[in-house]
């Protein structure tokens, strides 16, 4: 749901965020457009297994940080700062912070499909990531439960009876699709 038709710098949207009647919503800017993420209950199912998933394997192996919704921004864009579901940093000093935003773009970003999402939406945000340093994003489409892989140098498809690989990202990492997302009934 976009908020207002003119662009915004990240100044200006920090303002906005620090609006009280904005305190308990989540929004990102996108090229300058304040959007708010609208999730529903099977994008926190999802997003939550899937995290968890990815915490344990990172802390296990000392490996960096991973966040949900933490706000990501380059440091020399004016009019981006992003909230991937899921986003895991190797340097983790670089991925704490007190107050604002990250001012790097994770090594790996996930996100899961909302009913508002559009592929295209989703596919833009990969191609903003890999543009920015990420070098290893998942796209998840709950509906048709299967994953994009997005690489500087590669996309695929990993479908629901295949499984992930964190690739050099997360080396070591594999992850069978179906257990991300809801048993069927």
């Amino acid at each position: 749901m976009a908020v207002e038709q003119r662009l915004y710098t990240v100044q200006e949207f920090e303002a906005f965020l620090a609006r009280p009647e904005n305190s308990e919503r989540r929004f990102e800017l996108i090229h300058g457009e304040i959007v708010e993420k609208m999730p529903i209950h099977e994008h926190g199912v999802i997003t939550l297994k899937f995290g968890s998933k990815i915490l344990t394997f990172v802390e296990e192996h000392n490996l960096g940080h991973v966040g949900v919704e933490m706000r990501h921004r380059p440091a020399d864009d004016p009019h981006n700062d992003r909230l991937p579901d899921i986003a895991f940093t190797r340097d983790a000093s670089k991925a704490l912070v007190k107050k604002g935003a990250v001012l790097v773009m994770p090594d790996l970003v996930v996100a899961v499909q909302s009913p508002d999402d559009s592929w295209r939406k989703l596919r833009e945000k990969a191609r903003f990531y890999l543009a920015n340093g990420t070098r290893l994003v998942w796209l998840v489409f709950p509906q048709q439960r299967l994953v994009e892989v997005y690489t500087p140098d590669d996309e695929y498809t990993v479908t629901e009876n295949e499984v992930l690989d964190g690739l050099d990202v997360l080396p070591g990492f594999t992850l069978a699709v179906r257990d991300i997302f809801p048993k069927q009934v």
